[in-house]
């Protein structure tokens, strides 16, 4: 059971900040219900490791990071996938990532100067914004 969703799209993440990104979706995740385990997943230090819970596959290029399908782990979405979105945001300089449901849903996150925006509709809990969980808090300003 879940949501399948089937990412693309490329983000200029400076790979010096890969590790700094990967603290802070951890940290998002932290105390959530149904959190993450990353003890079945060694190492878990860079945004490839991780993406995992983001319901997607990252390949590293250079400063920039690729999304694609999940086809090894499970691609379903979920609020950690939303959290992870977020809190990436103040290491990405630009770029934008499609998110396709199973059910022909498009919504994307585009990123500039460290912030982010939603443009559609998650398809998984008809969202407009990635802020309006009080988990996420206020969009950035």
């Amino acid at each position: 059971m879940g949501y399948t969703v089937f990412p693309s799209g490329r983000l200029h993440l400076p790979a010096a900040d890969d590790a700094a990104a990967v603290t802070a979706a951890k940290a998002a995740w932290a105390g959530r219900p149904h959190g993450p385990d990353f003890e079945r997943w060694a190492p878990s230090d860079t945004l490839e490791d991780v993406a995992w819970v983001a319901a997607a596959a990252i390949t590293r290029d250079g400063d920039w990071i690729e999304f694609g399908f999940d086809d090894e782990g499970d691609p379903k979405w979920n609020d950690h996938a939303t959290a992870f979105f977020v809190a990436i945001a103040p290491f990405v300089r630009a770029g934008v990532v499609v998110i396709e449901g199973e059910d022909g849903a498009r919504w994307s996150y585009r990123y500039s100067g460290g912030q982010v925006a939603q443009e559609g509709v998650n398809g998984w809990d008809s969202s407009s914004e990635p802020f309006g969980d009080p988990v996420y808090g206020p969009p950035p300003a």
